[in-house]
């Protein structure tokens, strides 16, 4: 998934944090919502403007972040 579709920063918008497009709903909210046991079913019902591939391109713009983060070992 093409997640840059549906996600963006902007310094104005919550500080620069990934939000997704249209919306002050960030990446960030969306995760820890899904980490607490949240269902897309209910972030939808919740966020009734939100769409299950914005939420999918949470998921994947968090994949790809840690895929590209650097481990230091001591």
């Amino acid at each position: 998934m093409d997640y840059r579709k549906y996600i963006h920063s902007d310094p104005n918008i919550l500080l620069g944090k990934p939000v997704i497009i249209g919306t002050r709903i960030s990446v960030e909210l969306i995760l820890k919502k899904l980490s607490e046991g949240a269902s897309v079913e209910e972030l939808i019902k919740s966020y009734p403007n939100l769409k299950k591939d914005e939420i999918m391109a949470c998921i994947a713009y968090s994949a790809d972040a840690i895929e590209r983060e650097e481990i230091i070992a001591n």
